[in-house]
């Protein structure tokens, strides 16, 4: 492999890494609230808001419907002005997150109505406040589905760090463009493809562990 480049490589799989970890802690932070308000407003459920909910529905859809390279340049403005940048680990964390907190809100929604509805009456007719209801019934019996839904998550902010790489987003795919696509230096490409294999591998194993964890103790 005459053209790799190991420190390179070690310093954008470190930029991989920190990129997918920040932009996973900012995702979680804005998500789960948000899917926690969605079901909540949803018919039927504990405050139920047809107007709110349909307003938070269509926004989250129309985010959702942009792929992700569009939305990427769309919001480089917002970018620049929340990072002072638009290249490298930091260019590349507001798009991430902006893309991947619809996707997460709506996985934390259809694992809420998962959860037995008899559940929640139950806790109701024991005078559980809503946060209570939401702490100690609805969390807890959707924890399963709520880190598999984390999980895949994580794997499609991994797919996001290899499109940011087109516009210098930097990491393995900013690599594996400049070297591997651009300059022909198929050996760079192949490291690049196998390290984010490999880290797509190791987070969907831990996520598994994880849910087949609490998945026993229910």
């Amino acid at each position: 492999m005459p053209n790799v480049s190991w420190p390179e490589i070690f310093q954008a799989l470190l930029d991989t890494v920190i990129m997918v970890g920040g932009a996973f802690i900012f995702t979680v932070l804005l998500a789960l609230p948000l899917g926690v308000l969605m079901y909540l407003t949803a018919s039927g459920n504990l405050h139920s808001n047809a107007w709110l909910y349909r307003v938070m529905s269509l926004v989250i859809n129309i985010i959702r419907s942009v792929p992700f390279i569009i939305l990427l340049i769309t919001v480089l403005p917002l970018t620049a002005l929340l990072t002072g940048t638009t290249l490298g680990v930091r260019g590349a964390l507001p798009p991430m997150v902006i893309a991947a907190v619809p996707f997460l809100a709506r996985l934390v929604e259809i694992a809420l109505r998962e959860v037995d509805k008899g559940l929640i009456e139950s806790g109701q007719a024991m005078a559980a406040t809503t946060w209570q209801c939401i702490r100690h019934i609805l969390l807890p019996e959707a924890r399963p589905a709520l880190i598999a839904a984390a999980t895949v998550t994580a794997i499609a902010l991994i797919d996001y760090t290899a499109m940011a790489g087109v516009v210098g987003g930097g990491g393995l795919g900013d690599l594996a463009v400049r070297y591997g696509y651009q300059r022909f230096q198929t050996d760079v490409m192949v490291v690049t493809v196998i390290l984010l294999i490999l880290i797509v591998q190791l987070i969907q194993f831990a996520g598994d562990k994880v849910v087949l964890h609490y998945t026993r103790r229910r």
